[in-house]
């Protein structure tokens, strides 16, 4: 290979490690916003033992779709919440629709209303933009009456503020406990056809204790962008994250995954994603 040629592949080595880190930063804020979003789920009657606890049948209001909105609503999807959000900036609606953050793009809070109240009444997830400024939105919305089930603390300020009652909870990201570890890994070859394969190995290792986490490795990947399809992070306990990293090392040693998975580790308010994979495999 020529030294042109050798420098070109570096580029994109450093390219594609820079888009694996942003990936990995984008899903641990999504993850932030879905661990606080998952303390109001409903475990009554049984619901972690019999079903899949979440957020279904709550109204969350998720505002302007800038890139704090956009992982706000994409948690809401994963912890199935019927999710507005409102914006009357076209690029940020358009890429609400082609990343999936959002299912529908309308243009007024009545249109709106009729799907979320559908979606609600079935439990069942959705996440709708109004194309208009939020705080019309939100105008209109308090001379309706509608109520949020759930507003999210951006910045040190609620959004739609306005519209909390009583019964109304309030989320903000929620950082990683000490206790706690995010386990990252990524594959970027048929992203599509190892991952499910991966995720099913992380799954074997959750306790059914950590009910929450397991939601995420069923839920998330149907939400993550396109950008984001060979990436997942993970919070679970630091004995879960090592007992996945030890299950995919082993798979790669034996050949059941035939392809190199990129893994790494954060323990607790570390700052520094640390390697977990062997050096061939990375």
């Amino acid at each position: 290979m020529s030294g042109s040629a050798n420098a070109g592949a570096l580029r994109s080595e450093r390219l594609s490690a820079a888009g694996r880190g942003k990936a990995i930063e984008q899903l641990a804020r999504v993850e932030e916003y879905f661990g606080s979003l998952m303390r109001h789920a409903d475990t009554r009657d049984g619901a972690v033992e019999s079903a899949d606890p979440g957020l279904g049948g709550r109204l969350l209001y998720a505002g302007e779709l800038h890139d704090e909105g956009r992982a706000l609503a994409t948690a809401g999807n994963v912890a199935g919440a019927a999710t507005l959000a409102a914006t009357a900036d076209a690029i940020a609606q358009t890429q609400a629709i082609r990343e999936g953050v959002v299912d529908f793009l309308v243009n007024s809070l009545d249109e709106a209303l009729r799907i979320l109240k559908n979606e609600i009444r079935k439990r069942e997830p959705v996440a709708v933009c109004v194309s208009s400024n939020p705080r019309e939105v939100e105008h209109e919305m308090r001379e309706r009456g509608v109520q949020p089930d759930l507003l999210a603390e951006i910045r040190g300020a609620v959004r739609g503020a306005e519209l909390r009652s009583r019964e109304t909870h309030v989320v903000r990201p929620e950082p990683v406990a000490a206790t706690q570890a995010l386990l990252a890994w990524c594959v970027t070859v048929a992203p599509a056809h190892w991952m499910p394969m991966l995720d099913a190995m992380a799954m074997d290792c959750v306790c059914a204790s950590e009910w929450a986490t397991l939601r995420w490795l069923r839920h998330a990947p149907r939400y993550v962008s396109r950008g984001s399809r060979g990436v997942r992070v993970l919070r679970c306990s630091p004995q879960t994250a090592r007992a996945i990293s030890t299950r995919i090392e082993s798979a790669m040693q034996r050949g059941t995954i035939e392809t190199a998975v990129w893994m790494a580790m954060r323990i607790g308010d570390e700052r520094e994603w640390r390697p977990s994979a062997p050096p061939e495999a990375r």
